[in-house]
């Protein structure tokens, strides 16, 4: 069984994927998250029980392929539903601006310039709401925790995996500002 269910070790007070996230979300990504739960809660999941006992009405349930991977398909919506029921629990909804809009702070759009003069603007939101297409940063990251606090003309120092960049604040703007 060599390499099947086998994960390289890691010491667990090493291991960034062991720290604990922030539990901070934007108004817009938590409505997001409670449409998805409605939609799981209301269309999905009635719809995958109505299949499952469809499926199930047939007969034998051990050769009967659409019971099986409707009833793996309902069990996975179920966890999905439990688990945004108490993630949207934990979390703290940020829906004001921040007392001084010159300043990173969670929500912000900003936007930078690199060493080389290209453009790059990016919004640090919540954990659930990181979005590679859109540059959408978890507050978590590295480059979030670099800016938070700066102001515009201020520069910043990122370490990545090929080196440290150095980035120039150009502008900062806030969604409803």
């Amino acid at each position: 069984m060599k390499g099947r269910n086998m994960t390289r070790w890691r010491d667990p007070a090493k291991d960034p994927r062991q720290a604990p996230k922030s539990n901070l979300i934007t108004a817009q990504g938590a409505e997001r998250l409670r449409g998805i739960l409605d939609h799981l809660s209301r269309v999905k999941r009635p719809a995958l029980s109505a299949k499952v006992g469809e499926a199930a009405a047939h007969g034998d349930r051990s050769e009967n392929a659409d019971y099986t991977y409707n009833k793996k398909e309902l069990n996975r919506v179920i966890a999905r539903i439990r688990y945004l029921t108490k993630r949207l629990d934990e979390l703290q909804v940020v829906d004001r601006l921040p007392a001084n809009t010159d300043k990173i702070f969670f929500g912000a759009f900003v936007s930078l310039e690199d060493d080389e003069g290209e453009a790059l603007e990016i919004r640090i939101v919540g954990h659930d709401e990181i979005d590679t297409q859109k540059r959408w940063i978890s507050v978590d990251a590295p480059m979030a925790k670099a800016l938070l606090g700066k102001e515009v003309d201020d520069e910043i120092t990122v370490q990545t995996p090929r080196g440290e960049d150095c980035y120039i604040v150009t502008a900062i703007h806030y969604a409803g500002a």
